[in-house]
Formats: structure tokens, C-alpha cells, sequence
């Protein structure tokens, strides 16, 4: 599937694997994707601003990967999430709620993995980030929306209609800053 994939495709997808490797995460998610096609600027003819984006992606973490739609359920069951953040971070400090699980290091015994160049035998090292099943599906979505408008190649606004497609933290943000499906399809494609 990568071989479909435009330069510009590629660079978004290498670079969620680079956002995922500063931020110390375990492995790549969904919202890398989402921060790699803002950082290839995919998202500046919508006028959606990278950090702006990155915030709201941080503030979800800080709930725990609640989302606001989440946040109002339950504040209509009396339960103030905001306050259940506040308390658990008194207790177990700032960003208790969205700290990464610790990344697995061990030493690859191939010269690939010490090259970092990857490949069957060096699962586990240091230098392979694995994709979520969520970010492995919006991959595997943008191939789908690339077939489905009959196009050959898979580019940076199919990830973006593929993220834009499922629900979770990257598609609330998008939609939160006025990118819906219906949007980017237009104003990316004219």
C-alpha cells in the first residue's frame, strides 16, 4: 500500500513516526498523523493554525483521552470531569492522566536495526514506533477513499478524509476548528 502513496503521503506518514519518537510515545497515533499533516502544511489552505491544534490534542490527553462530547455526558450525570483531573494530578502530578507509557528499548542485534533502517528480525528496537490499530485504520481508510474517487494514488487529503472518518480525539479537533469531512473534501480538492 505504501508504494501509492505521494511524496507528500510518505512525508506525513514518517513524519507521525517522527512526532510520536519526540514525544516519547509508545506508538504512533492517530493524532501523529494529525500533527504530521499540519507540520507538512496539508491543512494551511483551511486555515488551521498547528498549534492551536497541538493544544487541544494536549488538553485531550490531560483528560485522558476524554473528549468533550465525553465531558458534557458526564457533567449531565452530575460528574464534573474537570474537577477528577484536578484531583488526580494533586495527587499524582501534572499530566498524571496523559503520560505515555514507557517506550520498550532493547538492543537489536541486527546492523539494520543499528542503521535504523528496520526489518523483520528487529521488532522491539529502539528505532521501530509501531502504529495503533486506530492510526493502521485511517491508513488503511485513505487507500479506501482513494479507490472509492477512483484515483491511483493516495495523498494527503485522503489521510486527512480518512481521519476526518472516524471518530476520536483527531477528528473531534479537526471538527472543532471547522475542518469537517464535507470541508476538506471541498476546499482541498478545488
Amino acid at each position: 500500500m505504501f508504494e501509492r502513496f505521494t511524496r507528500e503521503a510518505r512525508a506525513t506518514v514518517t513524519g507521525a513516526v517522527t512526532e510520536a519518537r519526540r514525544s516519547g510515545a509508545a506508538t504512533v497515533t492517530e493524532e501523529h498523523l494529525l500533527l504530521a499533516l499540519l507540520s507538512q502544511g496539508a491543512l494551511d489552505s483551511l486555515g488551521v493554525d498547528r498549534a492551536s491544534v497541538a493544544a487541544d490534542l494536549a488538553a485531550v490527553r490531560r483528560r485522558g483521552g476524554m473528549s468533550r462530547a465525553d465531558e458534557e455526558a458526564l457533567a449531565g450525570l452530575g460528574i464534573d470531569l474537570t474537577e477528577i483531573v484536578s484531583r488526580v494530578e494533586e495527587s499524582h502530578g501534572e499530566g498524571a492522566l496523559a503520560a505515555p507509557a514507557p517506550r520498550r528499548r532493547t538492543l537489536g542485534t541486527s546492523l539494520r536495526s543499528v542503521l535504523g533502517r528496520g526489518g523483520p528480525d528487529d521488532r522491539g528496537t529502539a528505532h521501530h514506533v509501531p502504529f495503533t490499530q486506530g492510526s493502521k485504520k485511517v491508513l488503511e481508510q485513505s487507500l479506501r477513499i482513494a479507490l472509492g474517487r477512483h484515483e491511483r494514488h493516495i495523498g494527503t487529503l485522503h489521510l486527512l478524509l480518512a481521519l476526518l472518518s472516524r471518530p476520536g480525539p483527531a477528528a473531534e479537533v479537526l471538527t472543532d476548528h471547522g475542518v469537517t469531512y464535507a470541508a476538506a473534501e471541498a476546499g482541498l480538492a478545488a
